[in-house]
């Protein structure tokens, strides 16, 4: 997945106008993860004899006139048989054609293979066979009959056919226990149709708890699962059991780690039921991690490209559509009022992005908006108009983990159109998911004043700013709807896992990595 780019990086200090100069990389020469089931190219190449294994595309090629390729018996123009059935006028037209074509074109011993097997073939004449031996006919019958024999003993071994329709997928029931933010209160919303939305066919995705011991898998929200008293589903086969021992799963200190462990695998639900932690948060917002008994889960879903089911924020696709958004052409400067632009939900002084702002602002005027600090309201028109009016976008994250790349740098700056400027992971874990020509990362300069430079470089050269939405001409984007497609992406999971069995021994030391 690691996409390994050039040696040559964005310029970190002076020199702009000599790397404005230099030759870029061609537009989508980058080639990360496009989403699930996706690779490089997302069409197939049309179907025709050239696509075809070896032995069907000869036979598909088109057969040439005299002397090309056709079927035959191979017979020497000189025996008997050959001359009782050809005039010596006919022979002669056809010696002389084949010679003439051996002349305009290199010979080769697959030309002369061919040239030789086409003359029984038309000097034959009408009709086809007419005079052979009757024990000929009868080994060929003997030999069809034998194919005929052999296909229908082995059909039941052969692969499917390209173009058969798959076998339908299984259905899947996948409960989810509680609505994500919602509440444990509240009713929950009608599931999303999975076929519809993503493609996905077999799909009963359930609300109702007492459909428990009906699910194939079972799907819990982090931040819901460790805030309030313990709500979990009960033990299955088992009459009852205290309160006590439920909220062993939830420890409160480590003198009870031994019994909730023994409690959690001690196979507590229906068979072959999966239970799937879920979690979009990053590790520094996601309380309660250690307090979660061992091997109590069998899947991840998350961000992290590492998890049992990876659901990132968004992703790149490969165009195919003129409807696919953005636009593959680069956003008119005309509608650009602004320079840096940055929305914020939750301001802290504490946090890297929000002591970067104050040394970027210094030097280059940054329109903030959002509640708390200097920011201000989000005009009525909405965020992504809003952001569109502006050439750069600082997409800074809260904290800075593996994967943990959101959608303010898939829907806030990519889809809205302005250049995103990224604070987060490192550079070349943004590079594993997009090209490294279409953001501006923080660490390419030395120091914030630097960064403030640069962004005042591309205000005054828009030709060298345009390079920085090339990306758009292949590349469209996809923003993970929250919470239907985790939702349908577990089915799928369960759908193509079979029934291996998994456990997450240590899922604080995986995630927090």
């Amino acid at each position: 997945m690691r996409r390994l780019w050039g040696a040559a990086r964005e310029p970190s200090g002076a020199g702009w106008e000599e790397w404005a100069e230099a030759p870029q990389e061609a537009p989508g020469a980058w080639s990360g993860w496009l989403g699930p089931g996706r690779s490089g190219g997302k069409g197939r190449s049309a179907p025709g004899w050239a696509s075809w294994p070896a032995h069907l595309a000869l036979a598909a090629r088109p057969a040439r006139h005299l002397g090309g390729a056709g079927l035959g018996l191979r017979l020497d123009s000189g025996t008997a048989p050959f001359h009782s059935r050809v005039s010596g006028k006919l022979q002669r037209r056809l010696e002389s054609q084949l010679s003439h074509e051996s002349r305009c074109r290199s010979s080769t011993p697959t030309d002369a293979w061919r040239a030789e097997a086409a003359l029984p073939v038309l000097a034959m004449g009408a009709p086809w066979g007419r005079g052979l031996p009757w024990t000929v006919w009868a080994l060929a019958a003997a030999g069809l009959m034998c194919t005929a024999l052999i296909t229908y003993a082995c059909w039941g071994q052969l692969p499917p056919l390209p173009w058969a329709s798959p076998t339908p997928p299984r259905p899947v029931g996948v409960l989810l226990w509680w609505e994500p933010f919602g509440g444990r209160g509240n009713a929950a919303r009608p599931p999303p149709d999975c076929r519809l939305r993503f493609n996905i066919s077999g799909c009963r995705l359930l609300t109702d708890r007492a459909s428990y011991g009906e699910a194939q898998a079972v799907l819990f929200h982090h931040r819901d699962l460790v805030n309030g008293p313990p709500d979990w589903p009960p033990p299955w086969g088992v009459q009852a059991r205290s309160a006590e021992e439920v909220e062993l799963r939830v420890l409160d200190d480590e003198e009870a780690a031994a019994a909730a462990e023994a409690l959690a695998t001690s196979s507590p639900r229906p068979p072959g039921q999966r239970w799937v932690w879920m979690n979009f948060e990053s590790p520094s917002h996601s309380p309660g991690l250690r307090n979660l008994a061992s091997n109590l889960f069998n899947w991840t879903l998350s961000y992290r490209a590492d998890s049992d089911i990876f659901v990132p924020y968004g992703y790149l696709y490969p165009r195919s559509h003129p409807s696919d958004q953005p636009s593959g052409l680069a956003p008119l400067l005309s509608r650009k009022q602004g320079l840096v632009a940055w929305v914020v939900s939750h301001w802290d002084e504490r946090q890297a992005r929000v002591r970067y702002y104050h040394q970027l602002s210094q030097h280059v005027a940054v329109d903030v908006f959002g509640r708390g600090g200097p920011g201000q309201p989000v005009p009525e028109i909405g965020l992504l108009h809003t952001v569109a009016r502006y050439k750069f976008y600082l997409a800074f994250e809260n904290s800075q983990h593996l994967d943990y790349i959101t959608e303010k740098l898939w829907r806030n700056a990519l889809l809205a159109g302005a250049v995103p400027v990224v604070l987060g992971p490192d550079r070349a874990n943004y590079e594993r998911f997009m090209p490294r020509s279409a953001f501006i990362h923080v660490d390419d300069f030395p120091s914030a004043s630097s960064l403030a430079s640069y962004l005042l470089f591309l205000d005054r050269n828009p030709a060298v700013y345009r390079r920085y939405f090339h990306w758009r001409r292949r590349y469209a984007v996809h923003i993970t709807s929250f919470w239907d497609e985790p939702w349908c992406r577990v089915c799928q999971a369960v759908q193509r896992a079979g029934d291996r069995p998994k456990s997450i021994r240590n899922l604080a030391s995986w995630f927090e990595r």
